[in-house]
Parts: structure tokens; sequence; C-alpha cells
């Protein structure tokens, strides 16, 4: 379903609002089968809840996991995956003051609800009742979702979001009010892979000008680090990733050096400290591999060097350190979406990324028509794309 203006979308949603929606997803019904594209019913917003004609989404690692059914736990079928998007708000629920129709706005996974007391806290990014959750699959409210099948047939969530779909609905502390003037397509990247690392090196490392960095898997998170640490000026940043054709990508967020364990005989760590000296202020571990993330914490500098934690890990393996490695003054730290709490900061962020501050340009490598969907996923699995924008 195309939308030819900002006005026709409206002209819809005021036949729609308080209505049951038919339009298509991509429907996912075992693990690895291809998605298929149905005609699905989207029920109205609840209490608090948002309903979003979704315009753009993309395709993230974690939908790709989600997918394989690597987790066993995690799986729930027939469900509609996908949390990185923008899209604009056809319908509020009862008590949803913050957004109103027509409302631009990005989906986030780890929602923000304002109210508990880990959104009062400064010291975390998690929500009580919305933070992250792979193995939740139905919406707070009632337990139940608010799609199906056309013969009734309920059709599970995906992390707080489900944006593989025209329409979809969600908690209103995870959707992100932005501004209209910012451009739709781009900032469908806010929703994961660009507030993550661009978080990791703001709020997390706090990248300081003229410092050195490391970061190991040069997926579109471990890019969005480099960006973010190229923004605040660092002068020495390494790449690190078996797959020598990111590299191309890497020089444009402000890569400086280029390592392939492939092309090393030593440990890349070895190198990084040769490179710099005794080692990288900072480092970011994006490849959620056990091996990688203990050449990461090595290839920081003893007595302050710090690695961030940002991939994904489905291995059972516990953390690859003695404790005793830990009093040479090296940290690793752990984050979820690069600490951003969602609805207070990314507004903030989309601002930055019209001002130039963040160049985005070069995180979209293809972009498709949705019903190409299984072409993107392919894409992914490939290495070919960074992120693949799909067009409803």
């Amino acid at each position: 379903m195309n939308t030819s203006s900002h006005e026709d979308v409206n002209s819809t949603q005021s036949d729609t609002a308080g209505k049951v929606i038919s339009c298509k997803a991509a429907v996912l019904r075992g693990p690895g089968q291809p998605l298929v594209m149905e005609e699905i019913q989207v029920d109205p917003p609840q209490k608090m809840e948002v309903r979003i004609k979704i315009l753009y989404t993309s395709i993230c690692h974690t939908d790709l996991s989600a997918w394989n059914g690597e987790n066993e736990a995690q799986r729930a079928f027939p469900r509609i995956l996908g949390h990185e998007a923008a899209g604009i708000v056809e319908s509020v629920g009862e008590g949803v003051v913050d957004m109103r129709k027509g409302d631009h706005v990005v989906p986030i996974f780890n929602g923000e609800c304002g109210h508990c007391a880990y959104c009062k806290s400064d010291k975390t990014n998690l929500c009580e009742k919305f933070r992250v959750n792979p193995f939740k699959s139905v919406m707070v409210n009632d337990g139940g979702t608010r799609f199906s099948t056309k013969d009734g047939e309920p059709i599970f969530h995906f992390l707080n979001c489900s944006t593989f779909s025209e329409y979809t609905v969600l908690d209103s502390a995870c959707v992100v009010n932005i501004d209209p003037n910012a451009p739709l397509n781009k900032m469908s990247l806010l929703s994961c892979c660009v507030s993550s690392g661009l978080g990791a090196a703001w709020n997390i490392a706090n990248v300081q000008a003229g410092s050195s960095v490391a970061i190991f898997g040069l997926g579109a998170v471990g890019l969005a680090a480099a960006e973010g640490a190229r923004a605040r000026g660092a002068s020495k940043i390494i790449g690190v990733d078996i797959n020598s054709e990111k590299f191309i990508k890497g020089r444009a967020v402000g890569i400086t050096d280029f390592l392939n364990p492939k092309d090393l005989q030593n440990p890349v760590h070895e190198k990084i400290r040769e490179l710099t000296g005794g080692g990288v202020d900072y480092s970011f571990e994006c490849a959620g591999n056990a091996d990688v993330l203990r050449e990461a914490f090595l290839g920081t500098h003893d007595g302050w060097g710090l690695t961030v934690l940002l991939g994904i890990h489905p291995s059972p393996r516990m953390l690859p350190l003695h404790p005793m490695e830990l009093f040479d003054g090296r940290k690793i730290v752990g984050t979820i979406f690069g600490d951003c709490k969602g609805k207070t900061q990314l507004p903030h962020f989309a601002k930055q990324c019209m001002r130039g501050v963040v160049n985005l340009d070069e995180f979209i490598t293809h972009e498709l028509p949705f019903e190409k969907i299984n072409e993107a996923f392919q894409l992914l699995i490939d290495g070919k794309s960074l992120r693949c924008l799909l067009h409803l």
C-alpha cells in the first residue's frame, strides 16, 4: 500500500479510526520459512496504545535470529517480525496525550513509560513494563494480540513493534514522536541500529576528542558506533571484520585503519596495541562472539581501557575473562539500545541527523518494495547489505 502524500494518509485515517483495518503483512509461520505476504486484520488501539501506518521498515540481525528460531523459548507462530521502521500515527487509544493522528513517529523495541522507577532513574534506560523482551509476544493490556488472519487466527507480536505490516499497534511507551520535517526513510534507522551505536559511543563510552577506538564487527551497529566516535573527534578508529568488503563502507563513517583477523598471524589485540602504543581507549564488540569479545577487551589500554558490549550472544558461553584481568584497570560494560531513553533522547538524535552531525546515508545500501522482503532477508544473510529499506 503506497502513500502518495501526507494528506492521503490523513484522509484514510479519518475513515479507519476505531475500526478493524485489513492490510498486508509479512507473516512468519515457522522457523526459517519464507515470510508469507498475507491479508491480515489489525484491531484498533486499546488504552495507551497507538496504531501506526508503517511507511518504511528494514531488517536487523535480531529479526534474522528470530526468523531462524535460534532460541526455541522465543518461538511463537504465526508472528509478524520487524522492529526498525518509521511511519505516521493512524489513531490513538484512550489516555494517549503525547501523540495524535498524523504525527511522524518511529517505533522503539525498548520502551519508556516515563513513570516507573526505572524511567525516572538516570542510571538506566530500561522500563519496568516495556523494556526489550524477546519472549513477549502479546500486548500488555489484555495479554492478547492486535493481529489476526481473515479466519480469526491470532498472529503474535515481536519486540514490542511488529513492523513487517502496513499497519501495526504498539504500546504508546514504544512510539517516539519526531520532527515532521525529518526524512522518514532515514529516521527508521533510529529505531535500532543507529541509536544503539551512537548511544554506545556517546552515552556509554563518552568518546573524547583525540581518543582511539576499535570497532569489532562492521555491521550497521558497529558502523554507527564508528560514526558516533567520528562525530566526537576520535583521532584513530580501527575497524575489525573478517569481511574486507565492509572496509569500503567503514571509510565513509570515519574508520582510519582496518584489520581482518584472517590476514594476521598474531591475535588482533596485539596488532591493535602495536598500532596505538598500548591499546585503544575504547573498544566496541558488535559481533556477538565470545572470542571476539576477549580480543576487544585485551585490545584496550591497561589502566583505563573501556570495552562496550553491543553484540547479541546466542551461545551459552560465559564471559571469557579471568577476574584478575580486571585488576589492570580495563573495564567492560554491556548496553541495550545504547543506553538511550527512547522517547526522551531520540528526538534529539533526529535533529542531530537533520543538521548533518551524523550521516545516515551510508547505512541504507539497498531499497526494495515491501513485497520483496524475502530478498531483503537474503541480502542480509549473504552479508551484502547493511540496511535494505523496504517501502510500504
